[in-house]
């Protein structure tokens, strides 16, 4: 789904993609090649950040500025950095750009340093940890673009200091997707009791295929 954005960025689309490809480093104009590219760099930032924290680490926001950097820091000039655009998707504005950074401490200060390091024991206790984080996360929305990709490699992060293999979000689509967005606009009121059983979905899915390999 297309973000909609304030008129102030509609300069910052490639040329020559019908603006659908946002203007990048490497002049790429064409939907699938960026998408194809994202993708790869993606799971190349599963592998380096694998290295980078520690399964005692207490995240904070520079961390979360530092993942977006190394997944797309080749591909954007502004990957790492807070946008300074407000954007909303399907009708849905997220956070007015002027108050991210301090958002994005209020998140440093509460559920991060609430759930992370992520070492709980139970399976719920664990995707209730995961599922807060990743809604504030979501809400925020602290950057121009891949957000959503953004906070599924902090669960991944999370999982791993769970003791849980890399989370498989491969089950993400059709129903199961429209009722991630609304798991994510429940977390308006606080309630993360959506975004919870869908974790404990996705836990469940991943240590079933864990076992199976």
């Amino acid at each position: 789904m297309k973000y909609e954005t304030s008129r102030l960025i509609e300069d910052q689309y490639q040329p020559g993609s019908r603006g659908r490809v946002l203007e990048n480093l490497l002049s790429i104009n064409k939907k699938r090649d960026i998408d194809r590219l994202e993708a790869r760099e993606y799971l190349r930032t599963i592998q380096e950040i694998s290295k980078l924290f520690s399964e005692n680490h207490c995240f904070i926001a520079e961390d979360i500025c530092q993942i977006h950097h190394i997944w797309l820091g080749k591909i954007y000039s502004w990957a790492g950095r807070y946008r300074q655009v407000n954007i909303s998707k399907g009708g849905f504005p997220f956070a007015m750009s002027k108050y991210v950074p301090a958002l994005m401490q209020d998140l440093e200060r509460g559920p991060l340093s609430s759930f992370t390091p992520c070492r709980y024991k139970s399976t719920h206790d664990v995707a209730q940890a995961i599922a807060t984080v990743h809604t504030e996360l979501v809400l925020v929305h602290p950057f121009r673009e891949g957000n959503g990709r953004l906070a599924r490699l902090l669960s991944i992060l999370m999982g791993w200091q769970a003791r849980l293999p890399t989370l498989d979000f491969s089950q993400m689509a059709g129903k199961r997707r429209e009722k991630y967005f609304a798991a994510v606009r429940a977390g308006l009121r606080q309630d993360y009791q959506p975004m919870t059983e869908i974790f404990e979905h996705i836990i469940e899915k991943t240590l079933n295929k864990s076992f199976k390999t």
